[in-house]
């Protein structure tokens, strides 16, 4: 095939994945919302006269447990075609895939979703698909709407094998830290009682497991880029925006990681700073291409 037909590919293929994104949010969706009935309250007479209340667990509603299965097929036909659009992606190109903020965004969107997949295959976290997915569906239909770039070659400062070290670091702790900002969000909208989201504490679990493993990642990614720096333009710290804002999001989810296991910070309180983190990568990742010049232009939005 030629690059031409194999760029082509790629974005069909980036709209098929929204679509099967979208249909694999609307089978969760209907999952979480109708997968169990209500649980049944009763009152139970003693035999000395007296009353005792007896909670029976809800019962699993068959079509809607079925609902959540194919949603877990499309997630993988969807995360599929998206693996297979940026892997076409870069044979059109001839180079990594990941040299603009549309290429960026697909492949950390990949990145959430596996996460959110393999993670699936060892801990019942079927209930974070709706939201995980919904995200990716946005997050490529962002990606299309407003970051699109042609397929074509990168300027002379991306051509190098330190974007296989340093942005594949980056997007890999990306996704890490989506998926970790799915589940504090989701903490801070759960309310105390009957509710179809699982305990509040399974939600913080599920959250710093993956902050725990991103960080160490984003590190790197951060190490990385300031020795690309320097071997690009002569030093390793320029104060350009993207450096700053990657150390500030570095900075901080250590001060959650430091909170947490220092100060016993725990709850609430934590899952508003890693949020508060997670919002710093977003801005990092997307804002500063926006908002600000630098020596990180050339990944400006176009």
């Amino acid at each position: 095939m030629t690059a031409d037909s194999l760029a082509t590919l790629s974005d069909q293929l980036i709209l098929a994945a929204i679509l099967l994104y979208l249909a694999a949010m609307i089978g969760y969706a209907l999952e979480l919302a109708f997968g169990t009935r209500p649980a049944q309250v009763r009152e139970l007479v003693r035999s000395d006269g007296g009353t005792v209340t007896e909670t029976q667990p809800g019962e699993p509603v068959v079509w809607a447990r079925q609902a959540g299965r194919l949603a877990v097929g499309a997630s993988w036909i969807g995360w599929a075609a998206n693996v297979t659009a940026t892997l076409t992606r870069g044979l059109a190109v001839e180079r990594w895939p990941w040299g603009n903020m549309y290429e960026f965004v697909v492949a950390m969107i990949l990145a959430a979703v596996t996460v959110y997949l393999f993670m699936q295959l060892r801990y019942p976290v079927r209930f974070l698909g709706a939201f995980v997915t919904v995200i990716a569906a946005l997050g490529l239909g962002f990606a299309v709407r407003v970051l699109y770039t042609q397929a074509g070659p990168v300027v002379p400062a991306l051509d190098s094998y330190w974007v296989a070290i340093h942005v594949s670091a980056a997007i890999a702790a990306s996704g890490l830290f989506t998926v970790g900002g799915v589940a504090a969000a989701l903490y801070l909208i759960r309310r105390e009682g009957e509710s179809r989201l699982p305990a509040r504490a399974d939600l913080e679990r599920i959250a710093h497991r993956v902050i725990v493993i991103g960080f160490p990642i984003w590190t790197f990614a951060v190490i990385s880029g300031a020795l690309w720096a320097d071997k690009a333009w002569g030093r390793y710290w320029n104060w350009d925006p993207k450096e700053v804002w990657a150390f500030i999001t570095w900075v901080a989810y250590a001060a959650y990681l430091h909170a947490r296991a220092t100060a016993g910070w725990k709850g609430k309180a934590a899952m508003i700073v890693s949020l508060i983190a997670f919002g710093c990568l977003l801005f990092n990742l997307v804002g500063v291409n926006i908002f600000f010049g630098g020596l990180h232009s050339y990944a400006d939005v176009p």
